[in-house]
C-alpha cells in the first residue's frame, strides 16, 4: 500500500512536469521565432544603413580632415559604413532579444537588456563628440599655426599643439560625461585642474613678476593721483 502511494506520487509529479514542459513549448517556440525574425530584420536594416553611409562617401571626407591617421595608430580601419551597419544590427538584435525574453518572462534579463538599449545612444553620441573634437582640433590647429606663421611670430608649433590638445581633452571629458563614467570625479578633476592652473599662475606671477606688478600698481596710482 505504501509503495503504491509512492508510485502514484512519482507518476503524478512526472505527469505534471511533462504537462508544464508541453505547455511551455509554444512560448519557447514563439520566442525563438521572434528572435530569428529579429536577426533577419537586423541584418537587412544594417546592410541598408551601411549602403547609404557608403554612398554618402563619409570616409573620404574624414580622410581629407586628417582623421584616418588616428585610426591607423590604433590599428583600426576607418570604415564608417561598417560601423553604422554594426550599430544598427546590434541595436535591433538586442531589441528583438528583449522581446523574446519578455515572452519567456525572463524579467531580470529583460531589465538588463533595456539598460543596454538605453545606453547605446549615449555611446553613439560620445563617439560623435570625440570625432567632432578631433576634426575641430585639426582645423583650429592649422588655423592657429598658419596665422602665427603668416604674422611672423614665434611658437607657432607650440601654440598649434596647445590648441589641439585643449580641444581634444575637452572633447574627451565631454564624451566621458555623456557616458556617465564617474561624472562626479570628472567634475572634481576639472575644478581641481582649473584651480591648480590659477594657483600656479598666481604664484608664478607673484614670485617672478612681483617687480613688474609693483611697477604697474605704481603707474596706476600715479595716474589716479594726477
Amino acid at each position: 500500500m505504501l509503495i503504491q502511494t509512492w508510485s502514484n506520487v512519482v507518476v503524478e509529479s512526472l505527469q505534471k512536469l511533462w504537462m508544464d514542459v508541453i505547455g511551455y513549448l509554444p512560448t519557447l517556440l514563439g520566442a525563438i521565432i521572434v528572435f530569428i525574425i529579429g536577426l533577419i530584420v537586423a541584418a537587412a536594416f544594417g546592410a541598408v544603413v551601411g549602403k547609404v553611409i557608403s554612398l554618402l562617401r563619409i570616409d573620404e571626407g574624414l580622410k581629407k580632415l586628417g582623421v584616418e591617421k588616428y585610426f591607423d595608430r590604433a590599428n583600426i580601419r576607418l570604415d564608417s559604413a561598417k560601423f553604422c551597419d554594426r550599430v544598427v544590427y546590434w541595436f535591433l538584435t538586442i531589441a528583438f532579444l528583449l522581446a523574446a525574453t519578455d515572452i519567456l518572462q525572463l524579467y531580470a534579463l529583460s531589465s538588463f537588456l533595456r539598460d543596454v538599449l538605453s545606453y547605446i545612444p549615449s555611446i553613439v553620441v560620445a563617439v560623435l563628440v570625440m570625432l567632432s573634437s578631433v576634426i575641430l582640433a585639426n582645423l583650429l590647429e592649422r588655423i592657429v599655426r598658419g596665422s602665427i606663421l603668416s604674422a611672423k611670430l614665434h611658437s607657432a608649433r607650440f601654440l598649434g599643439a596647445l590648441t589641439w590638445y585643449s580641444i581634444v581633452v575637452f572633447g574627451f571629458l565631454a564624451a566621458l560625461l555623456q557616458l556617465n563614467v564617474a561624472a562626479a570625479i570628472i567634475n572634481t578633476l576639472i575644478t581641481g585642474l582649473i584651480a591648480m592652473l590659477a594657483l600656479a599662475g598666481g604664484i608664478a606671477f607673484g614670485i617672478g613678476g612681483k617687480d613688474y606688478a609693483a611697477h604697474l600698481i605704481e603707474k596706476f596710482r600715479s595716474k589716479v593721483e594726477d
